[in-house]
This record gives structure tokens, C-alpha cells and sequence, in this order.
């Protein structure tokens, strides 16, 4: 029984706020107002704004294209901040980190791998420049 110990407070964190969202569900289902069905009430409506189209209709591409880019500089800065922890650590108070060959690196081997890091997305964001995705006709 000790090794579920520490557990314990999993449990009992999980058990109390299940037990709460029943509550609030129970309480919302007896006490909330009952609503009336009909026609008007059961009508699809949006953002203020009755539905004038169908709800699957074709996008364009480019705004799957401005997702996948915004993606692809989003993680790059998910990237970057364990990155500039690490090169800080390294270059302030001489931290150094081991490699799978048994090799230490130090704040260069951190700085040129940033810079190949920098190099690949320059050179994807060049590429989708010159391919045309930011321009909007």
C-alpha cells in the first residue's frame, strides 16, 4: 500500500472534481429553466447572423497555407526557448552538456547548432516567398 501513496492526492484531486461536475450537472438539470422547442428555437443560427450557406463548403488554399506557415514559426520559437536557456547556462556560467559519444559541448556547439536550426527555416521561408504563398491577389 505505500507505493500508492503518493498517488493519494491524484486521486482524491480527480475524485473531487468529479464529484463536482456531477453536482453541477445535476443541479443545472433540476433547478436550470426547461427551454421550449420549436421551429425558431431549433433553427441553426451563428453569430448573430441567420445560415445563408453550407457549413462545408471549399476553402481556398492559402489559408491552409498561412496555418501551415504560422505552424512551422510557431514551433520554431517552442524550439528556441529551451535552446536559450541552455546557451545562457553555457555561456554565463560554463555549463557544459554531454553528448551521446561521450563528448562535452559547450556554448559553440550550442550556437552553430542554432544557426543550422536558423539556416533550414530561413531557407524554407525563402522558398515559400519565392513559391508565391504570401501573396494575396
Amino acid at each position: 500500500m505505500s507505493n500508492l501513496e503518493p498517488y493519494a492526492a491524484i486521486g482524491i484531486t480527480v475524485a473531487v472534481v468529479a464529484g463536482i461536475a456531477v453536482a453541477m450537472l445535476v443541479l443545472a438539470h433540476t433547478v436550470g429553466p426547461k427551454s421550449r422547442h420549436g421551429p425558431v428555437k431549433d433553427s441553426a443560427y451563428e453569430s448573430g447572423m441567420p445560415v445563408l450557406d453550407d457549413a462545408r463548403r471549399r476553402y481556398h488554399i492559402r489559408f491552409y497555407i498561412v496555418a501551415m506557415l504560422f505552424m512551422l514559426f510557431d514551433v520554431e520559437v517552442v524550439f528556441l526557448w529551451p535552446w536559450a536557456v541552455a546557451f545562457y547556462r553555457s555561456a554565463m556560467q560554463g555549463a557544459t552538456y554531454s553528448l551521446d559519444n561521450g563528448d562535452t559541448a559547450g556554448k559553440e556547439f550550442l550556437l552553430v547548432g542554432m544557426g543550422i536550426f536558423f539556416a533550414l527555416l530561413l531557407f524554407g521561408l525563402v522558398y515559400e516567398w519565392k513559391k508565391g504563398a504570401f501573396e494575396w491577389d
